[in-house]
């Protein structure tokens, strides 16, 4: 007969208890010796209770019990639970009565309710907890839930107020007992420390067991391991890893002692499945970027005894913008834990995944308002290759063109003999136009660099995100050309920077094949070259693909430089937020000597990346539009989805036709002697239903008819026969590495031109808003500050002192305004151009001339200095210097003018400091002057304060 849902329920939840160490029983064969956790079936309990359908028992004592149902519906079955929970026989042993740990399952779908918790509430679990977890559970005086009630009050030493706020808001939702809960703080305020402070307080006050902390790739853990290294509680003078073990994972393998683990989410999944290695180079990509859903099921994680659902309390995502919920949800929901989510720019599916339970919302115009980040400005530069691609026209005989290899970069001449035009999607990839690149830089060497940063000597700290590796070659080889440095000026930033592709011959067994291998060439690391950019003058320009794209700190950089799209906008923000760190200014000038302060960065857009729509994920399906490193990516991080497999199949086919013979022979000793067609046979056979149906026969116990459970298992069993060659990253890079040896068409024939080169329409709103917020401050503040009341009244000459200033500075710079005169000059210049000459706003005297301009617009905005420096030529010519004054007393007229420049007035204290003080002071003004210089001062203070 066939077997009935009730029966297959009770099988399943058999395989279940079993799995997590419960020895199961029937009544019949009852034996407590046999093991500390015994689940005994079909127990009759009080008179009126009716048969628990399973009895738990632990160390002899009754501990729980399940309430089995046929597949469907749990919900409103607890009471049902609860009923066995008071009926066991009074003359039966307990450890507590009601029996304290309830569970409802139908073998697919388990729910737990903890009787000892505060408010007990059932929640689902992945699988039955482990006899010795419950007996853990119950030795406690008081459960995790109860204690997050009872946390101390924060300490707030060393927290600053968003830290307080966010830590605080999520102790709440712990005491609620909320399961899931998103932290949104703007990037560089904090949520790594935050999150430490987090860990410990969990640790020493509510006892947790243990916290996994994962990271967004590999390099990211190392940050957050130093983290926890230098992180000193405020009631303990030791360190954070002197009171709790901390272990970055760099083996499948825990330290039992461990109570902060921290690992990336790919090595995590390779646990899970049991896997003993793991090839690092796989923690290289981004995991929660990289990963991307397929419209089938995600692969399947599977209960693993030695990480049980319960191995940890909680569990801290960090950069958890997007991919969580959709590849990997299925390893995070595997673990019974509390989910805390740390982003900077959440999705819109991210806070729908953490149950919309946003704890925490500081974004990145709050964090500008606070002085946390800077804000920016939009500069658009725009080609005529750029958006339209070229032509390269072969004429009446044809053209040579030159063709490059993509990886060794040699070049040969080839005769094209009929037109090739190519779009802009092409560019850069089927071909490169160098005169498109050098067009841009020029450009920005040329109009970006001396309009937003016109006082600088050197280049600003810039990061530019290029499409590949290629590409990234060719901007940097160009940026050094056009700015004409050496080799440390400008440097390629990627996960192969330093190292050099070698293939060699081995002779193994009587046979000789060749070994691809990389070997590192450069005395410095990609992590070396990338602390050099943050800490070290050079380089000064950075290019890379996407190794800097999320989470990693680089404060000084002031411009963002896109030559590359980007549709994500949960990437494109986080590629953005690479500029919006804040730099105390002594330290910007260590690497940056002529920068004042960083107030604010430039986003350099070459390719329109900031007006074109972003959406908030990608989806991959059958389509042949999808990469190959994408596919390949799926695979190696464990996804086995038929959509993908069979992708992948007819990629192979496609690069079984483009490779040379060599190239698959040395591909098919990297796969195990499986060739192309091979490994896409045995991809299509793990999605065939007949091979499913074939395989599942042969599984130990199926009959000719096997039950679909056998068919899922046999599916899975194919698929990652399948995959397996994919999992290995050498494998993966040599197919994408041939790939790329393709050529590429160099355009040295067409010409690039430029269509347009300024700051973008959203740079200019920006700053008519300041102008606008500006007026309006001034005019709300007129009788409370000095040094507008004496620019209200319009008096003549000017009486205000640098006192008057500093205070007005100080109050624009405090919210809602927040500006400084350097940004105020730059918005009127943006809008209001032809009223503006040079570039102030330096000066603390400037500020008379924003406020004059504000008040009157028609009046033209010119640094104070420069009018003072026009009156000081005008009263020289009146006062027909060059006869009535000597060379010496024109020296020091010129230095006096000076002064009232950029300090509004001289009196003689003034000759005791500086230039004066070092020429003789006072005393050698009244040698030089006489009796005349008392009158001098005042007509210098009158005639050029104006």
């Amino acid at each position: 007969m066939p077997e009935t849902p009730e029966e297959r329920a009770r099988r399943e939840i058999d395989a279940d208890l079993v799995a997590a160490g419960w020895i199961v029983q029937s009544r019949e064969d009852l034996d407590l010796t046999a093991g500390r956790g015994i689940a005994v079936r079909e127990f009759p309990m009080k008179s009126g209770f009716g048969h628990a359908d399973y009895l738990l028992y632990l160390d002899r004592k009754a501990i729980g019990a399940i309430e089995a149902k046929a597949e469907g519906t749990l919900t409103g079955v607890e009471a049902q639970s609860a009923k066995y929970g008071a009926g066991l026989p009074d003359n039966l042993p307990a450890h507590k009565r009601p029996l304290p740990f309830l569970f409802e399952s139908n073998g697919t779908v388990t729910y737990f309710t903890n009787g000892l918790d505060p408010i007990p509430r059932s929640r689902r679990l992945f699988n039955f907890p482990r006899p010795e977890t419950l007996g853990e559970l119950v030795g406690q005086a008081t459960q995790l839930r109860s204690r997050l009630k009872e946390l101390p009050p924060l300490d707030e030493t060393g927290l600053w107020k968003v830290q307080i706020r966010a830590i605080r808001n999520l102790e709440e939702s712990f005491a609620d007992a909320d399961p899931r809960a998103l932290i949104q703080m703007a990037t560089g305020s904090g949520k790594t420390f935050t999150a430490v402070n987090v860990c410990y307080r969990l640790l020493k006050f509510a006892n947790a067991k243990r916290i996994l902390f994962l990271v967004d790739r590999g390099h990211l853990g190392k940050q957050a391991e130093d983290e926890f290294a230098n992180f000193t509680p405020p009631d303990d003078p030791r360190k954070f890893p002197q009171l709790y073990t901390v272990q970055r994972l760099k083996t499948n393998a825990i330290n039992p002692a461990a109570k902060v683990v921290i690992t990336t989410i790919q090595r995590l999944f390779s646990m899970l499945k049991g896997e003993t290695e793991f090839d690092a180079a796989n923690e290289e990509g981004s995991g929660f970027d990289s990963a991307k859903p397929w419209q089938g099921e995600p692969p399947q994680v599977v209960y693993n005894a030695g990480i049980p659902p319960e191995f940890f309390n909680f569990i801290i995502v960090d950069e958890c913008h997007r991919s969580i919920y959709e590849l990997w949800s299925q390893v995070l929901l595997y673990f019974d834990s509390f989910l805390v989510g740390l982003t900077a720019t959440p999705a819109g599916k991210t806070i729908g995944f953490f149950n919309q339970n946003l704890v925490m919302q500081y974004g990145h115009a709050e964090a500008v308002t606070d002085g946390v980040n800077v804000d920016f400005d939009v500069y658009r530069i725009r080609t005529k290759v750029t958006e339209k691609g070229s032509t390269i026209y072969a004429g009446d005989t044809g053209v040579y063109v030159d063709k490059r290899h993509k990886l060794t970069r040699a070049e040969r001449l080839e005769l094209l003999t009929q037109d090739l035009t190519y779009t802009a999607n092409q560019l850069d990839r089927d071909v490169v136009s160098e005169s498109q690149i050098r067009t841009v830089i020029q450009q920005f060497r040329d109009k970006v660099l001396p309009e937003a940063f016109p006082d600088r000597k050197e280049v600003p700290k810039t990061l530019i995100f290029a499409k590949d590796d290629s590409h990234a070659d060719d901007i940097v080889r160009i940026v050094r050309e056009e700015f004409a440095q050496g080799n440390e000026f400008c440097q390629k930033i990627t996960y192969r920077t330093g190292f050099l592709r070698v293939t060699n011959v081995v002779r193994e067994g009587g046979r000789e094949y060749t070994v691809t291998d990389w070997e590192r060439r450069s005395n410095l690391t990609p992590d070396e070259i990338l602390a050099n950019f943050r800490t070290s003058f050079l380089p000064r320009i950075a290019v890379t693909v996407d190794m800097i794209s999320t989470g990693t700190d680089v404060k000084p950089i002031e411009i963002v430089f896109f030559l590359r799209n980007v549709k994500s906008a949960g990437y494109f923000e986080q590629m953005k937020g690479r500029g919006v760190r804040v730099l105390s200014p002594d330290k910007l000038k260590v690497v940056t000597p002529s920068a004042k302060a960083k107030e604010r960065f430039i986003i350099v857009d070459a390719v329109g990346v900031c007006e074109q729509d972003k959406t908030e994920s990608q989806t991959l399906n059958r389509q042949p539009s999808k990469s190959l490193p994408e596919l390949l990516e799926y695979i190696a991080q464990g996804g086995t989805d038929p959509d993908a497999l069979e992708t992948l199949a007819g990629r192979l086919a496609r690069l079984q036709r483009e490779f040379t013979a060599p190239q698959l022979a040395e591909l098919k000793e990297l796969a195990s002697g499986k060739s192309f067609p091979d490994l896409a046979h045995n991809l299509l056979k793990a999605v065939d239903p007949d091979a499913q149906i074939e395989a599942a026969r042969k599984l130990p116990g199926a009959t000719a008819q096997p039950t679909e459970q056998q068919i899922k298992a046999a599916a899975e069993q194919l698929a990652q026969q399948a995959v397996t060659p994919f999992l290995k990253a050498a494998f993966r890079r040599r197919i994408l590495e041939i790939r790329a040896a393709n050529e590429q068409t160099m355009d040295r024939h067409s010409i690039d031109e430029v269509l347009y080169a300024g700051f973008d329409a959203s740079a200019v709103m920006k700053a008519q808003a300041k102008i606008k917020d500006f007026r309006a401050w001034i005019a709300e503040h007129r009788d409370e500050l000095t040094a507008l009341q004496v620019l209200y009244s319009g008096t003549r000459p000017l009486k205000l002192s640098l006192k008057d200033l500093r205070q007005l500075k100080d109050a624009l710079a405090r919210p809602p305004l927040a500006a400084t005169p350097t940004q105020l000059w730059r918005a009127f210049q943006a809008v209001e151009s032809d009223k503006v000459k040079g570039i102030g706003g330096s000066q603390l005297a400037d500020l008379v001339a924003l406020v004059r301009h504000a008040l009157v617009p028609d009046f033209t905005l010119v640094p104070y200095a420069e009018e003072v420096r026009e009156r000081y030529q005008t009263w020289l010519v009146e006062r027909d210097a060059e006869k009535n004054f000597t060379t010496e007393q024109h020296e020091w007229l010129d230095r006096m003018a000076e002064h009232i420049a950029t300090s509004l007035s001289i009196v003689p204290d003034d000759f005791e400091d500086g230039w004066f003080g070092q020429r003789g002071s006072l005393g050698r003004a009244h040698a030089l002057f006489g009796e005349k210089l008392q009158p001098l001062l005042a007509e210098l203070n009158e005639r050029l304060v104006a």
